[in-house]
């Protein structure tokens, strides 16, 4: 069983930065998969970030491509979305997840995902 455990949200200026972490408890290491979603008000999930398990560079949805920044320690079995330049759109509940089974196709599908966190809220506003 794995449980993860995100943290870092609040509320932010326009323009302004935060860094979200997730802390996997288990060791999950190098097999799993990681990614972050997001759920804004009235909208559907979506997928933000993932790095898959065999490494290289993070997936990123388009519209946080050069301002977000997702990195993974395995050591510490955590995940970190640097977000900066930060817009009034990114507010939303921001997800971890990870899983055993994607491959590269489906590291932006939700449902290929084993273990979510609980959340963490990011408001943008001035």
């Amino acid at each position: 069983q794995v449980q993860l455990v995100e943290s870092g949200g609040g509320l932010v200026q326009p323009g302004g930065s935060l860094r979200l972490s997730c802390a996997a408890s288990g060791r999950i290491g190098t097999s799993y998969s990681m990614a972050w979603f997001r759920q804004a008000p009235g909208k559907d999930r979506e997928f933000v970030a993932a790095v898959h398990r065999s490494g290289g560079s993070p997936r990123y949805t388009d519209s946080v491509k050069g301002r977000f920044t997702m990195s993974r320690d395995n050591s510490k079995n955590s995940v970190f979305l640097q977000m900066n330049s930060l817009k009034p759109e990114d507010t939303a509940v921001y997800y971890c997840a990870t899983g055993a089974r994607l491959i590269l196709s489906t590291l932006t599908r939700g449902d290929f995902y084993d273990y979510w966190g609980q959340g963490t809220r990011v408001t943008v506003s001035s």
